[in-house]
């Protein structure tokens, strides 16, 4: 019998959104007709998505407008222990939250803006914190191949409280050819599951962490069993698959469909309006980061595969004799991968039966 599970304060957060989500999804779709103004149109499949994908004629374009959350507030706080900044690893959060959300479609990362909104003024005087973070993204830039066009950084008081910043942006990708759209639309019953390491709790689920921060003897500067700082481990840069995933299409490997596990934890596997049932048989071992949280907060298995990542950032469909093929190309990269389940026919749910056929029911996630 599957757990039941009280409500998360992160996932109280998602079910207030997800409502507003589905609305302005909604109001989006009336202005659809407005392409008749232009010599160009939507990919209809893709609104809804993570990614809008425009038919450009000859190419696609790919976009995604994304925000990091609070992670960089785990920076401002771990400062005052480690003497740093931390806005060089927040710089790749940051850019990653797009990159990762864009290349599920096969796109590949192109042009960017960078949104950066304070509460003040003394936020961007910080130079060591405005440096760390503008070299860091520009670094991340030049790793990837993208051109950072620009952006735009408002003080907005009475909005966002004094010393905090939200950090998010604008990434636009091509798809060229156009065969190398992964539409997700095509996911069948039979597809194997292969899930690809995450480094930690890349960019979900910190709003409960900054909460437990504040309950510990040490706070952040707390150690987990295997001797970490409970800061440093929230602070570990977010893995970017936009290298793993132009390689899976180099090799012409047939991705049906990707998934950027992040917001909404497992959930976030049967994200397709298909109704099938992913049926995962391996998970990955467990992390300490996630052990941590667990034991201090009393979680459930399905408080945290809900919520948190669990040590999987990306998740890719495909037929199961290409799977082995995915796992070379992840590990040829130095990221671990798993044969970690199969789509089947049945109601739309997530069943890891590792954990005693926990169940993560369909209609927990609603962000269509």
């Amino acid at each position: 019998m599957a757990e039941q599970k009280p409500q998360s304060y992160d996932e109280r957060i998602y079910k207030g959104t997800d409502a507003y989500k589905v609305t302005a999804q909604n109001a989006a779709a009336s202005t659809a007709h407005n392409w008749r103004h232009f010599n160009y149109e939507e990919v209809p499949g893709s609104r809804g998505e993570s990614v809008f994908v425009i038919d450009m004629g000859e190419f696609y374009l790919a976009g995604v407008l994304e925000g990091l959350g609070t992670k960089n507030l785990v920076a401002d706080a771990y400062r005052g222990i480690n003497s740093q900044s931390n806005y060089w690893p927040i710089a790749q959060c940051n850019v990653a939250t797009r990159v990762n959300d864009l290349v599920v479609s096969g796109a590949r990362p192109m042009v960017m803006w960078e949104h950066v909104a304070a509460g003040e003024t003394a936020w961007f005087a910080d130079v060591e914190r405005g440096t760390d973070l503008n070299l860091g993204t520009a670094a991340v830039c030049n790793e990837i191949g993208i051109v950072w066009a620009g952006g735009e950084s408002p003080t907005l008081p009475d909005i966002i409280v004094p010393d905090a910043a939200e950090l998010s942006g604008f990434l636009l990708g091509e798809i060229k050819p156009k065969e190398r759209y992964v539409r997700g639309d095509v996911l069948q019953a039979g597809d194997a599951i292969v899930l690809v390491e995450s480094s930690g709790m890349h960019a979900n689920g910190y709003s409960s962490a900054r909460d437990l921060a504040k309950k510990l003897p040490d706070e952040y500067a707390t150690l987990l069993e295997d001797g970490t700082p409970f800061g440093e481990a929230l602070l570990k840069p977010t893995i970017i698959y936009s290298d793993l995933v132009q390689s899976l299409l180099d090799e012409g490997l047939e991705v049906h469909r990707m998934e950027h596990i992040t917001g909404h934890g497992w959930r976030k596997l049967m994200r397709s309006e298909r109704q099938f049932t992913y049926r995962m048989h391996q998970i990955p071992d467990a992390m300490a980061i996630y052990e941590f949280i667990q034991r201090h907060l009393g979680l459930s298995n399905y408080d945290m595969f809900d919520t948190y990542n669990m040590g999987a950032g990306l998740a890719i469909y495909l037929p199961p004799a290409e799977a082995p093929a995915a796992i070379n190309i992840a590990e040829d990269r130095g990221r671990k991968a798993w044969d970690a389940g199969v789509v089947e026919e049945g109601p739309k749910q997530v069943v890891i039966e590792p954990l005693d056929n926990l169940v993560l029911p369909g209609s927990s996630i609603n962000i269509r």
